[in-house]
């Protein structure tokens, strides 16, 4: 396959490098809209080529695949414009940012039998792959209620990301509302339970810090929620709640994390480690163990060569530098990845490998379009209940969609 780069930031470096790797991959072509990124990307790596802008590359018989790596709010009209144009799609989260955007999305793949996929960290983090085995084999008994996560102070290197990606106008942008960022917190649920949101109610906490960010008169969605509480209702009648926190006093430890509520047992995440709880049979409970699994989520960190991420804020490194945990199986990755940088908890090189596997085998991969839609609409519709007053909204759903692959 060949592939194509929109947008050269900080994080699309991660991906343009593993796919410049990948046995399976010919060429790799970049774009952006600050065209010396671009060129410097391509020296760096020893791409294929530049293309002027967007539109270029998406028309263009050079590439049959297309991966959107700009701006969050802009994916999904590239989207549809490179499955309109007969690209196999990735996309970078979120998928998009409105209802009528992502069931668009949905009904071109559905149509054209084209790969989307949405690169959601999550899906692959160790704790979500851990619950995920186990609820699969029914060791939590009925899991009645799951939390997810996603907490990222701005003064820990968010202000310089947005400063990097929005040039002088980047308090407008800055502002961007919690709620459409959902896909870390809710695809590490979703990602395990074999379910999906139908309603949600949702708390949006204003901001009062008065930096003109998260400023309703500066933000470019008239957004001040700087913090978001969410609780959906699951279509098997579990409950799961969702946190989007931007104004918080955690500093480090995993930005997303986990906890699953079960009959049986309870696993239960922080940013520093996880336990694992388990009840035994009888009115006896001091016969039942908690035990700590924080070994089995571990990824190892490893300092980032500055030649590549040098111009990244220290505080954000802990994304872009990570080694595997346990209970993450590399043995299907190509060996090619072997050392190759990795990032947001081990998760970079199965996404680049399952992108490259899904257009290569023409089967839709794990975060498929219709996946991708159960785990960015609870996130859409939350935000317009948080504008309503913490309103209980239903979600529409797009439906299962094919079934995961057997990788």
């Amino acid at each position: 396959m060949r592939i194509g780069v929109i947008g050269t930031g900080q994080f699309a470096r991660s991906f343009i490098a593993l796919w410049q790797l990948h046995p399976d991959v010919e060429a790799v072509y970049v774009c952006d809209v600050i065209p010396e990124r671009a060129r410097e990307h391509q020296e760096r790596y020893d791409l294929a080529g530049v293309f002027a802008t967007a539109e270029d590359m998406i028309s263009s018989d050079e590439v049959d695949s297309v991966a959107v790596m700009t701006q969050r709010w802009s994916h999904g009209p590239l989207v549809l414009q490179a499955l309109e144009a007969g690209k196999n799609v990735y996309s970078a989260v979120p998928m998009a940012i409105s209802v009528e955007e992502i069931k668009s999305i949905v009904e071109k793949v559905d149509q054209t039998g084209l790969i989307y996929m949405m690169g959601e960290t999550s899906y692959y983090n160790p704790a979500v792959i851990w619950a995920r085995e186990k609820v699969a084999a029914g060791d939590f008994g009925r899991v009645f209620y799951a939390e997810g996560d996603y907490v990222h102070d701005m003064d820990n290197g968010f202000y310089a990301a947005y400063r990097y990606s929005g040039g002088d106008d980047w308090k407008r942008t800055a502002s961007y509302p919690p709620m459409l960022y959902p896909t870390h917190a809710i695809g590490g649920v979703l990602g395990a339970l074999p379910t999906h949101a139908v309603s949600v109610s949702c708390i949006g906490i204003r901001d009062d810090r008065g930096d003109g960010v998260f400023d309703a008169n500066v933000s470019q969605w008239g957004n001040d929620f700087s913090n978001m509480s969410a609780l959906f209702e699951l279509a098997d009648g579990a409950a799961m709640r969702t946190n989007e926190f931007r104004r918080v006093g955690y500093w480090n430890g995993h930005e997303s994390r986990f906890r699953f509520y079960g009959t049986d047992q309870v696993m239960e995440q922080s940013g520093h480690g996880a336990t694992l709880s388990i009840k035994t049979e009888g009115a006896d409970y001091a016969k039942g163990e908690t035990v700590d699994i924080s070994d089995l989520f571990y990824t190892r960190t490893k300092q980032m060569p500055t030649e590549d991420f040098g111009d990244v804020d220290p505080a954000l490194l802990q994304s872009f530098a990570s080694g595997n945990a346990k209970v993450q199986d590399r043995s299907r990755l190509p060996k090619e990845f072997e050392g190759a940088h990795n990032g947001h908890e081990g998760s970079h090189h199965f996404l680049a490998d399952d992108f490259v596997r899904a257009v290569t085998t023409k089967t839709h991969p794990p975060v498929s379009a219709w996946r991708a839609a159960r785990f960015t609409l609870p996130g859409v519709v939350a935000y317009e209940s948080a504008k309503q007053g913490a309103a209980r909204l239903d979600i529409p759903d797009f439906g299962d969609g094919p079934p995961n692959p057997n990788w």
